[in-house]
């Protein structure tokens, strides 16, 4: 892949994919679909899906996940600054709907996942995690909340006798039913959730420490890159190579 191609897709998906793919989880954290009439809700994130959300931002500075002095310095241009801008915000909201997708509703179980997450994200602030170790810490953190609620406590508030059921039924039942309002949702809420989770962690693995740098391997491609003086030049037949002179076909014809 040429030089020019690679930088023109790491626009892309630096510009429009992962604006894309953080604005879907915005959409697709806090919908819901009713039991009663399957219809579609927009749940808003609480207050305290905002705070986490802030100290999710937070932790992906201090785990260098991103750089936020290279996406907000004054030194660029004014277009990409509001680009960068725009991008963190829609990456703080998406964090916000993340967790809304995940947290229950009210209840007792609302606090103590939102518990769970703070005491997990606030540890991990000083953790001294790097940007690969802070993706898969994400990862695992909403993947074992999303299992909790979509599945374990999804089936312990189902009307069915299924044996998940009947084996958690008499160690928290009462807390399971404090958050019964959980069963009017129908199961392809949970279906939402799963894609809206993974479609933020992806977003995480995909998002540069820098706004205009990639790592490709084991290195970085910037979108900036300018190409090297030695692809410049074009050697023809019988003329000498001097070093730092760009031979055009015009000179190449009158030889």
């Amino acid at each position: 892949m040429t030089l020019n191609a690679r930088s023109r897709n790491l626009a892309l998906l630096r510009y429009l994919v992962l604006p894309f793919i953080f604005l879907t989880v915005v959409l697709l954290g806090g919908l819901r679909v009713s039991v009663e009439h399957h219809a579609f809700l927009f749940l808003p994130p609480s207050l305290i899906d905002l705070i986490l959300a802030v100290m999710i931002l937070a932790l992906a500075v201090r785990g260098r996940l991103l750089k936020l002095y290279a996406w907000l310095s004054l030194d660029q241009p004014t277009l990409a600054l509001i680009s960068n801008f725009l991008t963190l915000l829609a990456f703080f909201f998406a964090s916000a709907q993340s967790l809304n997708s995940v947290l229950p509703e009210q209840g007792l179980l609302h606090w103590i996942f939102a518990l769970f997450f703070f005491w997990t994200l606030w540890n991990n602030q000083f953790s001294g995690l790097n940007a690969e170790r802070t993706v898969r810490s994400m990862a695992v953190l909403f993947g074992t909340a999303f299992l909790l609620k979509h599945i374990i406590f999804s089936a312990l508030n189902a009307s069915d006798d299924s044996w998940i059921r009947q084996l958690a039924a008499g160690l928290i039942q009462g807390v399971v039913m404090a958050n019964a309002d959980d069963a009017k949702y129908a199961p392809a809420t949970g279906y939402i959730s799963f894609f809206a989770i993974a479609l933020f962690v992806c977003g995480l693995a995909l998002l540069p420490a820098e706004p205009d740098e990639f790592e490709v391997g084991e290195g970085k491609v910037s979108l900036h890159e300018a190409p090297s003086s030695a692809s410049l030049v074009r050697h023809e037949p019988g003329i000498p190579m001097i070093e730092g002179q760009i031979v055009s076909d015009e000179v190449t014809k009158n030889s």
